[in-house]
């Protein structure tokens, strides 16, 4: 328990999981976010001694500084979907970066995703974008995690709409024909500990990391219906009026997309071939079916003695 590992958002989805499996390596978590009692949950997962807690907003140098303070490797796992992407994506990544170089940190990972370009039409896939680039800037050995979207028991993809195939006689479904590849959060945060915890092998790459199937939005819906045991129309929305829906509405609270997130999807969510990946960590992608028809049968008439509806 000699190595500190640092998590800015490790209370998170994802951050929860990476931590686990800092605490199998047997080094000890710093848990750094707003509200550290968000993340209290954490310490029984540890041993005794192996998780402290810190408050900090990435957008506050001091607070950052002072988190990072001791650490031998740093995590960052913040980000939002909608919210002050300039404050938290592009000067709270370049805060977490340059307080680690200033205080000789051994490996700083930063968890961006697929579809970061600073040229991006989103407002988030382009301040994720240049956040990389401010990351890289400095502390030039950071390893640079982007998955594509996260799946796990407790998401708000997969849930969300097994949520609302239980409510609705029929599901519209957004950019049909847009491509996912929907990735395990236990993979990803596989990798982004190993990532952590070995900077020479690890650092100063960029990994791109997708589950083993590429799906379509349209073809998703399909799945989680037929998983959830409730056989419900889809109804392909038009992207004229997707489209107008997101920009007539999407300032909303609670509304079904965005603006900005409808720009998202006009682009596929999958790795690049010829990127590093999963199996650069020598990792095997878990399949959907593997894992999440253990949770989503709680979205089922019956429970888990329901039957599956076909396709």
């Amino acid at each position: 328990m000699n190595r500190l590992v640092t998590l800015f958002g490790g209370g998170g989805f994802l951050g929860r999981y990476v931590a686990q499996q800092i605490y199998k390596s047997g080094a000890r978590v710093r848990v750094a976010q707003l509200d550290p009692r968000r993340a209290f949950f954490l310490k029984p997962l540890g041993g005794l001694g192996q998780t402290q807690f810190v408050t900090a907003d990435i957008r506050n140098p001091a607070q950052v500084a002072a988190a990072v303070r001791g650490s031998d490797a740093v995590v960052n796992l913040v980000g939002l979907l909608k919210g002050d992407f300039g404050g938290v994506h592009i000067a709270g990544a370049l805060n977490v970066a340059e307080a680690c170089a200033q205080a000789g940190v051994g490996a700083l990972v930063h968890v961006s995703a697929i579809g970061a370009d600073p040229e991006s039409a989103s407002a988030y896939g382009r301040s994720k974008g240049k956040g990389e680039l401010a990351v890289r800037e400095a502390f030039p050995d950071a390893t640079i995690v982007r998955p594509s979207i996260l799946f796990g028991q407790e998401d708000h993809f997969l849930n969300r709409f097994a949520g609302l195939a239980r409510l609705v006689p029929a599901l519209p479904v957004i950019r049909p024909k847009v491509k996912l590849q929907p990735v395990y959060v236990a993979d990803v945060a596989k990798a982004v500990a190993a990532a952590a915890l070995d900077p020479l092998g690890h650092g100063g790459k960029t990994y791109e990391l997708g589950g083993p199937q590429v799906l379509t939005m349209h073809e998703l819906m399909q799945w989680i219906c037929a998983t959830t045991g409730h056989n419900r129309a889809l109804i392909d929305v038009p992207d004229p009026v997707a489209g107008l829906l997101a920009r007539l509405t999407g300032w909303a609270p609670g509304a079904p997309i965005t603006w900005d997130q409808w720009l998202m999807l006009q682009k596929d969510n999958v790795a690049r071939d010829g990127t590093d990946d999963l199996r650069s960590f020598g990792l095997l992608p878990t399949p959907l079916a593997a894992v999440a028809e253990g949770w989503l049968t709680s979205y089922r008439r019956h429970g888990r003695f329901a039957a599956k509806s076909p396709y």
